[in-house]
């Protein structure tokens, strides 16, 4: 039978070191002792620009019991960012190029057995051409970050080396609400010499254990085999998103024999989903609105290295909001997630980090193929993944051809690896409603942000509603949109890019009513549930971090928009007082809004009753007097004749609080690419047609190309200098600042775009 043994204690750890004298047996020469996961970025991956991003090593000695010499034993590793050299007494057992995928080596060869065996893993979280991600809006922590084991197995087992698979695939072939029709797929290999006679033995149990269906199949095997079962099952019980993610086990044994030579279970939901272009997304025959969140997989102070118990909070907190799909963003996410996920029922969005910028070197898109072939095959049983993401905004890396064929294949290659679900991406705002690469999978999503980088948050509602009208048989979903929220600072006048929790609940509050009325529109995600490291970020008075989330980095602090996605998610009944970090206020009076799900809510006002109100979601009591010194206000909801109560006080001050206002003037994280006291210089230059040929260099010019030319190199650094210095311009170098143009509008000044082309213009390309 397998056994799994965790060897994720006492590793030794050393930091910046390229010395290979390392990987020696026993070598003594470390910094501390860790326990995995780890990550050497778990606080530098958050505090600005500068983290650590380079080569470090962790050793182990593991002893090896001779009862074990007769088995298969494997070293898996379920995630490494982002190179991973392995070496077990001193032998390369090889490189694994990719930071979210399990990956496994066979040690069976080099154990010695009743000895203690040396593990060397050299790990490289810097920047590799030909790796993805290259430069996104996250950090890219490095470490051993998910749990190590050793799988100890017969020589006759399921495939342990198919790309960190399970070596068993269960398709759901017709799936209905009368009658279900599988195919289990198993690889089994045979480490013996000669034929074995062996039965394949799949047991369908149902949720209390009791086995509901059962198939086998007698084989003679020789190194390997493919056994394909079919199953079918009546009237199944069908897993049915949050409402009833009801589980199956699939128990499948190799038997020889008396014996089990290996077991899996596997848990199986049945479901069956379409989406519509004008009704949305439908699960077993019934409409349901994807109300989605994205979620990265850091938190404060550890990175990536997280626990059970961090991941079981992160979904207990999304389940609280009441979502009911999870965009998993941008990459693989740890398999106890996905477990999460399958057990809540959520319906999940998975895809690999093919994000902003395509290798500049490898223009097929090795790597990217890989991590999706490994995304799908370690994930292909999971109920919850309804649709893979082959791209996230690569478009922002330029309009080129070979990117456009690399999302080409990855969607053909995503078909050929699973044709049960359905391909998407997000693409880029500026990517026209019209274009080719909306037609490149299944569905397709747009990361907008309307009341951000540009527009106003109600533009969302024209948007969407002329790409219906353009596109009426796209299925369409937003795939990211959100607005910075500090909840240090606030305003009685919230206004775009001003970072006030005001501005960011008030923005999504209008959002939840513009999605809600679309029908066609299948789902929406917004970015981020929690607040997440971005090491290339400074904006908002905060370094290294992207102030988007609902819920703060700690997973300490839930914002006010949280509960305005409550109010309208949830049924779990409650009532919360917004602004209550708004403490100090420099008005007479105040108007006092409570997101609620309850029936009514009243409100009292240093204990005497204020008022009722009958509202849905939001409930705004105006004109509430504030007294000279301090005002306790309660709120009291009911529901299903239950009360449900919040408190709050407010300090009348005769001058406003500077803390409430946020040190960055200007707004926005691309605010501080541009120098507006150099473009303050051509208020009197008077824009004037123009005369550029293709043959010249422009602000349509990739930002790369003019770099590579002297001279352009020159005039671009003289208007654009600011731009340059920014840690973001490795993702947006190959765009053109007329890309930029169109993308914010948040501070590029068109008389300076005008003087740049004025120079520009001159310079033979």
């Amino acid at each position: 039978m397998r056994k799994i043994l965790n060897i994720n204690d006492n590793w030794n750890f050393l930091k910046n070191n390229t010395n290979e004298l390392f990987l020696r047996k026993f070598n003594n020469i470390f910094e501390e002792n860790v326990n995995i996961p780890h990550t050497w970025n778990d606080i530098d991956g958050a505090s600005g620009n500068e983290y650590f991003r380079g080569i470090c090593w962790y050793t182990k000695n593991i002893y090896i019991n001779k009862k074990f010499q007769n088995k298969k034993i494997f070293l898996e590793f379920n995630g490494v960012n982002s190179i991973c050299n392995v070496y077990v007494n001193e032998k390369h057992l090889g490189e694994h190029k990719g930071g979210y995928s399990t990956f496994r080596y066979d040690i069976t060869d080099l154990i010695e057995f009743n000895s203690t065996n040396f593990i060397a893993v050299k790990v490289d979280n810097s920047h590799v051409e030909e790796v993805y991600p290259l430069m996104a809006d996250f950090t890219f922590y490095g470490g051993i970050y998910r749990d190590v084991n050793l799988l100890i197995v017969d020589p006759i087992h399921f495939d342990l080396m198919d790309n960190g698979s399970k070596g068993v695939f269960v398709y759901q072939d017709k799936i209905t609400n009368d009658i279900a029709n599988l195919t289990i797929k198993t690889n089994i290999i045979s480490e013996v010499t000669e034929k074995q006679p062996i039965r394949i033995v799949a047991n369908l149990l149902d949720a209390n254990g009791q086995v509901v269906k059962y198939t086998a199949k007698d084989i003679l095997i020789e190194k390997s085999s493919e056994i394909k079962m079919p199953l079918s099952i009546e009237n199944p019980i069908l897993w049915n998103g949050t409402q009833n993610p009801y589980l199956y086990t699939m128990k499948i044994t190799i038997e020889k024999h008396n014996d089990i030579l290996d077991e899996l279970n596997i848990p199986i939901g049945l479901r069956y989903f379409e989406f519509n272009p004008n009704k949305g997304f439908f699960l077993n025959g019934n409409h349901i609105k994807l109300k989605g969140v994205s979620r990265h997989q850091d938190k404060k102070d550890l990175g990536w290295a997280l626990s059970k118990e961090d991941h079981a909070l992160d979904m207990a907190l999304i389940k609280e909001v009441g979502a009911n799909s999870i965009r998993l963003a941008h990459y693989q996410h740890d398999q106890y997630f996905y477990d999460l996920c399958d057990k809540e029922g959520m319906i999940v969005w998975a895809e690999i980090p093919f994000i902003s910028v395509a290798s500049s070197t490898d223009h097929t898109g090795e790597n990217a193929k890989s991590q999706m072939i490994e995304l799908i095959r370690q994930n292909f049983n999971h109920p919850s993944i309804i649709m893979w993401g082959v791209e996230n905004e690569i478009q922002i890396g330029g309009d080129l051809p070979y990117v456009r064929d690399i999302v080409k294949n990855l969607n053909e290659i995503t078909h050929k690896e699973d044709p049960t679900r359905l391909t998407t991406q997000a693409l880029v705002s500026m990517v026209p409603d019209t274009d080719e690469y909306n037609g490149y999978t299944d569905i397709v999503a747009y990361n907008k942000y309307f009341g951000w980088y540009n527009g106003k948050t109600e533009d969302f509602a024209t948007w969407l509603d002329n790409y219906h009208e353009l596109n009426p048989n796209r299925c369409i979903g937003l795939s990211e949109y959100g607005f910075e929220g500090i909840i240090t600072y606030h305003s009685d006048n919230p206004k775009i890019r001003d970072y006030t929790e005001e501005y960011h609940s008030l923005s999504h509050e209008t959002l939840i009513k513009i999605f809600n009325e679309r029908e066609f529109l299948w789902g929406s995600y917004v970015w981020n549930f929690f607040d997440f490291g971005s090491a290339i970020r400074d904006e908002g008075g905060i370094k290294g971090r992207n102030n988007k989330g609902l819920v703060t980095f700690d997973r300490k602090i839930k914002k006010d928009a949280f509960f305005a996605y409550k109010a309208a998610w949830s049924d779990e009944p409650f009532v919360h007082i917004t602004s209550k970090r708004f403490i100090d206020r420099a008005t007479d009076s105040i108007n006092i809004k409570v997101y609620s799900n309850c029936d009514a809510v009243t409100l009292f006002v240093d204990n005497e009753k204020f008022a009722t109100l009958k509202s849905k979601h939001n409930f705004i009591f105006e004109n509430i007097k504030l007294a000279h010194t301090q005002t306790n206000i309660r709120a009291v909801g009911t529901k299903n004749d239950k009360e449900f109560t919040d408190y709050a006080f407010f300090n009348k001050v005769n001058e406003p609080n500077a803390m409430y206002e946020c040190p960055d003037k200007n707004g926005g994280f691309a605010a501080n690419w541009f120098d507006e006291d150099l473009a303050n210089q051509f208020t009197d230059v008077e824009i004037t047609a123009l005369d550029i040929p293709d043959d010249v260099f422009s602000s349509a010019t990739r930002i790369c190309d003019i770099l590579e030319n002297e001279k352009a190199s020159i005039i671009l650094n003289k208007y654009f200098s600011k731009l340059l210095a920014s840690p973001m311009i490795g993702m947006i170098k190959t765009s053109s600042i007329d890309d930029l143009f169109k993308m914010l509008d948040e501070g590029i000044d068109e008389k300076l775009v005008f003087m740049l082309n004025k120079e520009l213009s001159k310079i033979k390309k």
